[in-house]
């Protein structure tokens, strides 16, 4: 018996080791009320029958960086774009700076630039990333153990019709929102299994500000004012560091799922395209309204700059943790 808890104590150990290795540390908050009603706006988004985990702000260009410096030394999958090293009018990147050659390329990125949202980054990038974390954030080549597989099966997919196909798998961890994730988490009023939203995802029915003042009164977010006409700031940020407007999340806790760049979700339209919301920094106010819906080419183009993406989190059912706990103890015992 000692010798299993022995065995059992090493294993906690190590696992406790490689997770405080990890780099990337995503915020999270929980998105409760499983079994909630649909909203009532467009098709109806917003039902969700579990509890899952979403991030509490957008993915940083730090964190971007950090995730860069892992797995693209080489860069088999363009998981750097150029445009995100140019700062400049009208390129508008995150001013993530490569150096090096294919094979030892490396990445980095200034502190005042780090904390804001990353940009340029397609749905395939986003997958990847998703995977590299559910695979906790392993270094090394592209491939199968860290940006393959994981949370979704790319296996080298690029091309339209092949990302266009790409689903999630059913032993998900980390993952790009669904629609109706994404949703919940940014209009639910968080009231229970109620089909109550808020119009706006800073826990508001009337129109945000785009305003940057500290203390922040409330309902604002970064997009541009198209009436004054004004951006919350501009050259050379355009985005604002995540979570700037410290009383403007959602009900649940997220920040800036209105404005600053849109964000990718699961959903697909026609052949080639997946869902975006939440508005930018270079859109007006009505794109951060819970009835628009949009969607974007699941491949780069032209308006990446304005786009980036936020993780979610599948939360196992408390069975399901038994399960593999049980599981883990058979593992040890038959190997004896």
């Amino acid at each position: 018996m000692r010798k299993y808890k022995a065995i059992i104590i090493a294993a906690v150990i190590g696992l406790l080791a490689a997770t405080a290795q990890a780099d990337v540390d995503i915020v999270t908050v929980t998105v409760g009320n499983p079994g909630n009603a649909n909203d009532t706006y467009g098709d109806g988004y917003g039902g969700v029958d579990y509890v899952y985990n979403i991030g509490k702000y957008e993915v940083t260009t730090g964190q971007y960086t950090e995730f860069l410096n892992a797995v693209a030394a080489t860069d088999t999958y363009g998981l750097y774009n150029t445009n995100m090293g140019d700062p400049t009018f009208p390129t508008r990147g995150c001013n993530i700076q490569r150096s090096g050659s294919p094979g030892s390329y490396a990445y980095s990125v200034d502190p005042i630039w780090a904390d804001r949202p990353v940009n340029f980054v397609s749905w395939g990038n986003a997958a990847r990333f998703s995977n590299w974390l559910h695979n906790s954030q392993p270094t090394g080549a592209q491939g199968l153990g860290t940006t393959e597989d994981g949370s979704y099966f790319l296996d080298g997919a690029m091309s339209y019709p092949e990302l266009f196909l790409i689903t999630r798998e059913a032993d998900a961890t980390w993952v790009i929102p669904s629609e109706d994730e994404w949703y919940k988490a940014a209009y639910h009023k968080n009231d229970g299994v109620t089909g109550n939203y808020f119009d706006y995802p800073t826990s508001s029915d009337s129109t945000p500000s785009n305003d940057l003042i500290d203390p922040d009164p409330g309902n604002n977010a970064t997009f541009y004012d198209s009436i004054v006409p004004d951006y919350t700031i501009g050259s050379p940020f355009w985005r604002t560091e995540v979570g700037a407007h410290e009383n403007s999340d959602s009900p649940y806790g997220t920040f800036d799922q209105g404005g600053n760049v849109w964000e990718w979700n699961e959903t697909r339209f026609g052949d080639t395209h997946r869902g975006i919301r939440g508005g930018s920094f270079g859109g007006n106010v009505g794109d951060l309204h819970a009835d628009t819906l949009s969607h974007n080419n699941v491949i780069g183009d032209n308006t990446y700059y304005l786009i980036g993406f936020r993780v979610a989190e599948v939360v196992p059912e408390p069975g399901t943790i038994t399960l593999l706990a049980l599981g883990g103890l058979l593992a040890i015992r038959r190997r004896r």
